[in-house]
Parts: structure tokens; sequence; C-alpha cells
């Protein structure tokens, strides 16, 4: 750190992402990515013409993307927002919905960022902690004054919360917004987007990023009552109008567009999901429920830890965390069938070697 940094910045304990190795030689199955390309129609739309525009500013109003997620989601476009992944979307919401004598509240266990940005805005911030076997109870949230921030399913369990459950949250108290993030819905979790014509309090945030195959070109977006956009956006033209880049725009249109496609991605990794969860629970694991591109695991034999250096060394990523009540876990992405049997096959050879 310099001698120039704020106190306030010095306090702060940034959201720490996933490994990124620059070379190929892993298997990487710790940041939730993926493991297919992008639509064929993403490719199409980012032509060499397309990439010649990169001289001009992109669209501040995104309008070719919000216009085809509203078509998606049968929402008007002043019901979406578009951003710079759903990291900037979400920040939107934390900078617009709270402030002093309105704070956050969120699972003691969930997506580190909504901890870093509640520090980053200095905003009070109430951890509250999930119930024994990981689920999140809505009753837990029901006298929170502040914005409830909710991920459905939840990172790094994939656990869910039914949308009967959230509907009476947002029933207890309409003068609060209910923020529920929906980064990984589209691999068998129930969405709340219908809930949003009925409920001018609901804001929902989704992302691009992993059901889409575009974590490089960061797109993620919000859907809420126009009145909470609105809100949204003049916190975006306060930061940064031109937040979605003229290519990202492009494939994100096309990617929306390419349902086939979409669909095919979703239902490969469901499968593949349930069959490593069948092959991990052969082998002794504990499996939370999962309705994520990703699973939660622990072994009978090896803690979190040991499983997440061994694998490393054997050249397979997965994500370790080091807090107290999930140090045992690990959290494993949803790769290809031949990720997944590559994952296995070193695993066996692990618990050979531990005896």
């Amino acid at each position: 750190m310099s001698r120039f940094l704020s106190p306030e910045a010095r306090r702060l304990d940034p959201y720490t992402p996933g490994e990124q190795p620059r070379d190929q030689k892993y298997v990487k199955l710790n940041t939730n990515e993926s493991p297919f390309p992008p639509s064929p129609k993403v490719l199409e739309a980012l032509s060499r013409a397309e990439a010649e525009k990169l001289c001009l500013y992109s669209d501040p109003t995104c309008t070719l993307l919000n216009d085809a997620i509203a078509r998606r989601y049968g929402l008007e476009p002043e019901n979406v927002i578009s951003g710079n992944g759903s990291d900037e979307v979400l920040a939107f919401a934390f900078r617009a919905f709270c402030g002093e004598g309105r704070g956050a509240a969120f699972a003691d266990i969930t997506y580190g960022f909504y901890e870093a940005q509640a520090a980053l805005f200095g905003l009070e911030a109430r951890r509250v902690p999930l119930r024994e076997d990981f689920s999140l109870n809505v009753e837990d949230y029901m006298d929170f004054p502040g914005t409830v921030v909710i991920a459905n399913p939840n990172a790094p369990t994939g656990m869910t919360v039914s949308v009967s459950h959230i509907r009476r949250l947002l029933e207890r108290n309409p003068n609060r917004v209910v923020l529920v993030d929906e980064a990984y819905v589209d691999f068998g979790a129930e969405s709340c987007v219908p809930l949003i014509r009925e409920y001018g309090h609901l804001l929902v945030t989704q992302t691009m990023s992993k059901s889409r195959s575009l974590a490089g070109g960061r797109i993620g977006f919000a859907l809420g009552s126009q009145e909470l956009i609105a809100d949204l956006n003049r916190v975006k033209y306060s930061f940064n109008p031109y937040n979605v880049n003229r290519l990202s725009l492009l494939a994100g249109a096309a990617a929306i567009e390419d349902e086939d496609y979409f669909q095919s991605c979703c239902r490969t990794v469901r499968d593949n999901r349930a069959w490593t969860v069948e092959a991990l629970e052969a082998r002794g694991f504990t499996v939370l429920s999962s309705s994520a591109n990703f699973i939660f695991a622990r072994s009978n034999r090896l803690s979190g830890e040991e499983l997440y250096r061994r694998w490393k060394e054997n050249g397979i990523l997965v994500r370790w965390f080091g807090q107290d009540r999930i140090r045992d876990f690990v959290r494993i992405t949803i790769g290809s069938r031949e990720q997944m049997a590559a994952l296995v096959e070193t695993l066996d050879r692990l618990l050979e070697n531990d005896g």
C-alpha cells in the first residue's frame, strides 16, 4: 500500500477472485465458467466490420441488448438495465438502495462480493447465519428494515430458496428492496422474474457469464419495476455511462436470442452435475443439493484444503474457502463430461495413495 491510500480504503477487505492461470495446463473447475464456447450466433455477430467500430463509443442506453433481454423475459425495455457483469449492476443497487440508516442484509455464507461492496460504500451490513444444514430461512430477514440480498441459488452452496418463500418476504414489507441474485438460476432453480409485475420493490439480477458462456464478455443485467431501473440508471449515469462495450452489446443480444443453444448447454451441465454427484457420493463424499453449475462437496477422508491442494498438484483447480463453517468443503464447477471424468479419476488415485 502507498502512503496516499485513504484510511477508508485501508480498511477494505477486497473480494478474492478464483485463480486464473495464464497457462492452460489445468482442468479449470474453480470459477464457475461454462465449459462450452459462446453460441455460434455470438461468433457471427462479432464480425471484423463491428470490431472496426471500436473507435466509437458504445451505446450508453444499451438499447439492442436491453430490448433482447426484455423480449426474452416478457418485459418492457424500461424494466431492464445492463451492466459490465452483474457485479457492476449489484454495485449500482448497493449505491442506489442503501445508505445512512439503510443497510443491507445477506447470508454469512454467500457470494463474497456483497460483503466487499457493503464495505466499499461504508454501509451497515447484517450477516445472517445460514441454518445448520446451510439452508436459508426467510424468517430470519422478515424484520430487517433495509435492503435484503439473497443469492438464489446460493454460492458457494448451490442451495435454493423457494419462490413462495421469497414472495412471503416481499409481502412482509413493501418499503424495502429485496434483491434476488440469480446468477445460477438457469441450471435448475425457479426464477423470481415472474413476480416483478406484482412487486415494485423486487429487483432480480442475472448474468451471461455462466449459462450463456460469456464470462469474458462481462455482461450482467437487472430486471425490476421501471422505478427501480430508473434508480439504477441514475447511479450508472453518475459513474460510467458507457458501461457495456460495443462488442459485448452485440454478443449479449445474440446469446439471449439463441434459445436452443442456451437450453442445450444448461441441460448438459445438469446431466454432468448428476453424474459427478453420483460419482463423489459413491466415494464417501457428502454433496449439498445444488441447482447451480457447481457442487459443494466434503470428503470423509481428506480435508477441504487437502483436496484443493492435491487436486491442484495433479492439474485440476477447484475452489476452497477458509471460513470455519465451510473449510471442509470444496466447490467444484461442473464442466464437460471429460473434465468431470478427469476429476474423478484423479480423485481415485489420491484416495488410493491416501491408504
